[in-house]
C-alpha cells in the first residue's frame, strides 16, 4: 500500500500480573478442549445482528466474529488487511483506493465484491432504513456526501463511495482522517450480502444470515444460546482452529462463575459476562494463572435526561455529580482496579506523543459535598422547587450495575437528602427506552471504536445517533467540525480538550470510572485476548496441546 506504515494503535495497559505464594488448583476442565469448542457466556440476547443497526457490546461480540470489514486490528491494535488485501491513499489524504481479495467469499460461496461494500455503506446511510435509521450512521460522515444523504438533504448518488469493478473500491473523504483505516474495522463499515434487499429481517435467524467473516452462525435459540462454526468459505479458513464457539445467555454472575468452575465455560467475566465483584480477591488466590484484570479504553458513566425538568437545570445536574465519591465506588464496590473518572476520554487513547490522558489533564471537577448542597438548593430555587422530586436510576439487569446504583443512591440520599429509586430492565428493553430518552438517569458505557479521542468526543454532537442525553450545543458541534478538519496534531488535541471540557462542565453525563475487564480464562486456551477497546477477540484462538 502507498503508505509504508499503517496507522499505529496504542495498546492499553497490560494484564496485571497476579502472584500468590501458595499453590492453587485450576478450575475443572470440561469438554471444550477435548473437541476444540470454545464456550463463553454472552449474558443476554443480542438486540440485533445487523451490522448497520447494532450499537451494543453483546451484538458486536457476535457480529465481529461472523463479518469482516476492509481492515482488521491485530492484538497490538495495529491495522492489518482484512477483505481489502491492499490500498493506496492519494497525496491529499482524501481518496482511498481499495483492492478486494479475489478469494473473499460469502458463507454461501458468492464472491465478496466492491459492489457489496458500496451497497452496504449506502444502505447504512439510508434515512429510511428498516426497521429504523442507523444510530451509527454518523460514523460514515467522513465520506463525502454521506451526511447530506443521511439527513435527507442530498442524494445517494452523491455519496463518494464507488465500486469501479468487482475488486476496486474508491472512497473520497470530506477531509484527511488519520484514523479512517481503523474505522474500517468497525461494524458500521462491514458489508452485508445484497440479498438483504429482499429480506430486511435477514438478521433475525441463523438460517437467513449470509456472512463473510471467520465464523458463520449455525444455531440461535432465542434467549438461550448461539452457536458459531468456522466458515469454510472464509479466505483464512486454515487460521481458524476452534471447531465451534458456543455462547450461553446466563445473566447472573454467580451462575456464570459456577459454570466456569464446573467446566461448562472456558471464559467467564467481562466483556460478555460478569463475575461476582465480592469474590475478586479470593479468585485471584484460587486461580492465579486464570484470573485476569485488564484496563480498557472505556468509560462507565450515567446519562442524565437533560430535557426533563428539573434536570434541565445545570446546577441540579452538577450537584448530583459532585456528590458521588468515586474512590469509594471503585475501592469498595467495583473492586476491579477501575480508575475514578473526572473526564470523558479514558487512559490508553493516543494523543500526540503520548496517551491523550497524559497530555491533557482529565480532572475537570472534583467531589465537593458542600458545593453540591449549595448548587442543588440554588438549582431547585431557580426551578421553583424546595426539594428534588423523586426520580429513578435505570440500568440493564446485571449484578454489578445493581451494586453501583445502590452505592450511588446511598451517596445521594446521605449527602443530599434526596429520594432516588432504582430499576433494572432486560437489555433490549433498556436500550429501547434509553434511545427513546424514556428515563431520568440511566447507566451507560462507551468503549473506543478506534484509538482516537474523537471516538468519545463525537458521541455527544447533536448529529450523533448515540447521543441519548438531549445535550445539544452549537459550540460543541463547531469544535467537533474543526477537529475533523484539522490535521495539525497539537492544534487538534487542543480542540479535543476544549470540547471535552465543554461537555463535562455541562454535567449532562456523570463520569464514574474507567473500565477494567475482569475475567477468568482456562490456561489451555491460547490466542484469545481482550483488545484495547475491551472486546474479546477469539477468532484465531486455539487450545494448547495438553501433556497426558
Amino acid at each position: 500500500m502507498k503508505r509504508t506504515k499503517l496507522v499505529s494503535i496504542l495498546s492499553m495497559v497490560l494484564v496485571f500480573a497476579i502472584f500468590t505464594a501458595g499453590c492453587a488448583t485450576g478450575a475443572k476442565n470440561g469438554g471444550g478442549a477435548s473437541n476444540n469448542e470454545f464456550r463463553v457466556n454472552l449474558s443476554t440476547e443480542p438486540p440485533t445482528l445487523d451490522p448497520a443497526q447494532a450499537t451494543d457490546q453483546v451484538s458486536f461480540t457476535v457480529i465481529n466474529a461472523i463479518y469482516e470489514g476492509l481492515t482488521i486490528l491485530d492484538e497490538n491494535g495495529d491495522v492489518q488487511p482484512g477483505i481489502a488485501e491492499k490500498w493506496d491513499v492519494s497525496e491529499d489524504g482524501k481518496t482511498y483506493t481499495f483492492k478486494i481479495r479475489s478469494d473473499a467469499k460469502w458463507s454461501n460461496g458468492d464472491p465478496v465484491t466492491a459492489h457489496d461494500f458500496e451497497f452496504s455503506w449506502k444502505r447504512a446511510l439510508d434515512p429510511l432504513l428498516v426497521p429504523e435509521p442507523s444510530q451509527y450512521a454518523y460514523q460514515l460522515y467522513y465520506i463525502e456526501g454521506a451526511e447530506a444523504y443521511n439527513t435527507g438533504e442530498g442524494s445517494v448518488d452523491d455519496v463518494a463511495v464507488k465500486a469501479e469493478d468487482d475488486h476496486t473500491l474508491v472512497v473520497t473523504l470530506v477531509a484527511p482522517t488519520i484514523y479512517f483505516e481503523s474505522l474500517l474495522s468497525t461494524a458500521i463499515y462491514f458489508p452485508v450480502h445484497q440479498s438483504v434487499k429482499e429480506n430486511e429481517a435477514f438478521a433475525a435467524a441463523a438460517n437467513t444470515m449470509i456472512t463473510n467473516g471467520p465464523f458463520t452462525m449455525t444455531d440461535w435459540k432465542r434467549n438461550t444460546s448461539i452457536t458459531l462454526e468456522p466458515s469454510d468459505s472464509y479466505y483464512g479458513r486454515d487460521q481458524i482452529k476452534f471447531s465451534k464457539v458456543s455462547f450461553t445467555m446466563v445473566n447472573d454472575s454467580s451462575s456464570e462463575l459456577n459454570m466456569y468452575e464446573t467446566g461448562k465455560l472456558d471464559y467467564a467475566g467481562h466483556p460478555t459476562g460478569s463475575l461476582p465483584s465480592d469474590q475478586f480477591a479470593s479468585l485471584q488466590q484460587k486461580y492465579p494463572d486464570e484470573f485476569k484484570i485488564k484496563g480498557t479504553a472505556s468509560l462507565y458513566y450515567y446519562l442524565i435526561n437533560t430535557t426533563e425538568p428539573p434536570f434541565t437545570n445545570k446546577k441540579v445536574r452538577q450537584a448530583l455529580s459532585l456528590a458521588v465519591n468515586r474512590n469509594d465506588l471503585t475501592e469498595k464496590v467495583t473492586l476491579g482496579g477501575q480508575i475514578p473518572a473526572y473526564g470523558l476520554v479514558p487512559p490508553g487513547i493516543k494523543g500526540v506523543e503520548d496517551e491523550y490522558r497524559n497530555e491533557v489533564n482529565g480532572d475537570y471537577f472534583k467531589e465537593d459535598l458542600e458545593l453540591a448542597k449549595q448548587l442543588l438548593a440554588e438549582g431547585l430555587a431557580e426551578e421553583g422547587l424546595t426539594q428534588l422530586p423523586a426520580f429513578s436510576i435505570t440500568f440493564n439487569t446485571n449484578d454489578l450495575h445493581l451494586k453501583v446504583a445502590e452505592a450511588i443512591v446511598d451517596m445521594w440520599r446521605n449527602n443530599l437528602g434526596i429520594d432516588v429509586q432504582i430499576g433494572n430492565e432486560e437489555w433490549g428493553v433498556f436500550l429501547d427506552n434509553r434511545n427513546a430518552m424514556n428515563y431520568q438517569v440511566a447507566r451507560a458505557g462507551w468503549g473506543a471504536d478506534y484509538n482516537d479521542p474523537i471516538s468519545f468526543i463525537s458521541l455527544f454532537t447533536s448529529k450523533s445517533g448515540n447521543n441519548n442525553t438531549g445535550y445539544a450545543n452549537a459550540e460543541y458541534d463547531e469544535l467537533v467540525e474543526r477537529i475533523n478538519h484539522t490535521s495539525e496534531p497539537e492544534e487538534r488535541v487542543k480542540l479535543i480538550a476544549d470540547a471535552e471540557k465543554l461537555l463535562i462542565e455541562s454535567h449532562s453525563i456523570i463520569p464514574l470510572y474507567y473500565y477494567t475487564n475482569v475475567y477468568l480464562m482456562k490456561p489451555e486456551v491460547k490466542g484469545v485476548y481482550v483488545d484495547f477497546k475491551g472486546d474479546i477477540i477469539f477468532t484465531r484462538g486455539y487450545y494448547e496441546e495438553q501433556e497426558q
